[in-house]
């Protein structure tokens, strides 16, 4: 079996950043922000023993080549390259997702 190496990209990081601003603002407190970001990694990283078990990605019946794993309202996409999984955004799930992972979000993000 193969375990992949997993990398995130720098708006990964950025939107794992919103989202412990968001989840802090929410709770008030720091311990569960912690707790809850600390949960979403592994829930990222649990992945990487079998990441092509995530939900694959589809536009108009094509692969996209990405896979999302849930996590409570946020979704982790993700691609395979070799032996690496890199992780390029996290979303809430409400969000037009197509349209920013595919570069088409007005607001550049």
């Amino acid at each position: 079996m193969i375990t992949y190496d997993i990398s995130y990209s720098p708006e990964a990081i950025r939107d794992m950043d919103g989202i412990f601003d968001e989840v802090l603002m929410v709770s008030c407190d720091l311990d569960i922000t912690h707790r809850y970001l600390e949960d979403l990694q592994d829930k990222i990283e649990e992945m990487v023993g079998h990441p092509k078990t995530g939900t694959p990605l589809y536009y108009e019946e094509l692969f996209t080549g990405y896979y999302s794993v849930r996590f409570k309202e946020y979704l982790a996409f993700y691609r395979l390259e070799g032996t690496v999984m890199y992780v390029d955004r996290v979303l809430q799930r409400k969000r037009d997702y197509l349209s920013i992972l595919f570069g088409r979000d007005k607001d550049g993000e």
